[in-house]
């Protein structure tokens, strides 16, 4: 059967997972290699390089591709990157790796042997203006720039053959989705338009209302919630999926709607972390890719729709996914349901402005928000969460 999807970025999958003899051969091998041990940063990217998400990345990033993604958002090649995929380490560490060699990269937090790289380039490189270039502060108030002022001065770059995707597979079963899976389910019902939904909070509302607008348009959508580490302050992953659930069952229809979980940890990247959005949903076989306020920000560090004009900004070719980018949307009294700055004719005293930061406020403080802010079934879930936390508290 030919696909009608749109292709992989870079023109096909890459997967870097090894399976069968040979995993089993390299395996044994790492037992005997030097090892780098990684962040938990550094070990999602791999595991999305290990399923093909981050294709057409082969590894970590080489000197000369980290500069031009910096720099000008493309991998020196010419395709384009927003966002460096870097594995660093001190310049005590550097100095003891040896350019060629084959080292065995470690999970900090869990120990296990996620994969091998050669180590093909080590490199020092500017915090700050990565910082800056990526990111648009130098503020260590960002939770991302934190992340980078926190890494070594040297960077190693090198191919990488993966071993492991962490316990993901095991923690969500079914939901757990590589994008050959959901190339796969997405040919199976026949469907060329796929929109995908990114979230890392549970859906209100305003998000349910965004999601119904892609139905509309396209032959189905991907619900797919980032269960990678976030903010301490975020709702945990076991919470929302039983939130996505109990909101997919009672208020979609199930033929239309694809729900699965991906494995990256969340930068907080604002309009360029909303491109590698794009890209990686690309590879999942989506055409596009739902965008609406702040999306991937945080804090005050990006205007509201700053990740919608950034795809203005880049060249034609660069995606095959486009952005389907939705207005401020809200609960309209007047209206009496949900409506957004291109349907609602009313004032501002008519509008419940939605957000998942004061829905976490209100649930922390113990208030039930009301039907405007979420579906009741949702809220009840969130509702005994918070209940928990705060009596384990």
């Amino acid at each position: 059967m030919t696909s009608k999807l749109v292709p992989p970025h870079g023109g096909a999958l890459k997967p870097l997972l090894l399976e069968g003899e040979r995993h089993e051969q390299w395996l044994h091998r790492s037992r005997s290699l030097p090892t780098v041990r990684l962040t938990s940063r550094e070990t999602s990217d791999l595991i999305m390089m290990a399923i093909g998400a981050f294709s057409p990345l082969s590894g970590y990033m080489q000197e000369q591709d980290y500069l031009g993604v910096v720099e000008e958002m493309h991998l020196a090649d010419g395709t384009m990157w927003p966002i460096p995929i870097t594995l660093s380490v001190t310049s005590e560490q550097a100095g003891s790796l040896t350019v060629g060699d084959d080292v065995a990269l470690v999970d900090d937090e869990s120990g296990e042997i996620m994969g091998i790289m050669t180590i093909r380039e080590k490199y020092r490189y500017d915090k700050r203006k990565e910082a800056r270039k990526v990111f648009r502060t130098e503020d260590e108030g960002h939770p991302g720039v934190a992340k980078i002022y926190a890494q070594g001065d040297v960077l190693l770059g090198g191919p990488v053959k993966a071993l492991s995707e962490g316990p993901y597979p095991l923690i969500y079963g079914d939901h757990y989705g590589r994008p050959a899976d959901t190339r796969r389910i997405f040919n199976e019902r026949g469907w060329s338009t796929v929109a995908a939904f990114q979230t890392r909070n549970p859906i209100h509302r305003s998000h349910e209302y965004c999601t119904k607008i892609a139905l509309e348009v396209s032959d189905g959508i991907l619900i797919h919630p980032l269960v990678g580490k976030l903010k301490a302050d975020d709702i945990p992953a076991e919470v929302r999926m039983k939130c996505y659930e109990i909101l997919l069952d009672l208020y979609y229809p199930r033929d239309r709607v694809v729900l699965k979980v991906y494995p990256m940890e969340m930068r907080y990247g604002g309009p360029r972390e909303a491109l590698l959005h794009a890209i990686f949903r690309q590879n999942y076989g989506c055409s596009h890719l739902i965008v609406g306020r702040d999306h991937a920000g945080v804090g005050d560090f990006y205007g509201p729709f700053e990740a919608q004009t950034i795809f203005d900004e880049i060249s034609a070719g660069d995606l095959h996914i486009e952005p389907l980018k939705i207005d401020w949307t809200f609960w309209c009294h007047k209206c009496d349901g949900m409506a957004s700055m291109k349907t609602c004719p009313h004032g501002k005293d008519d509008r419940v402005l939605i957000s998942g930061t004061k829905v976490r406020a209100m649930l922390s403080e113990g208030v039930m928000p009301p039907k405007e802010f979420s579906r009741p079934e949702v809220v009840q879930i969130l509702m005994d969460y918070y209940r928990h936390l705060n009596d384990a508290t």
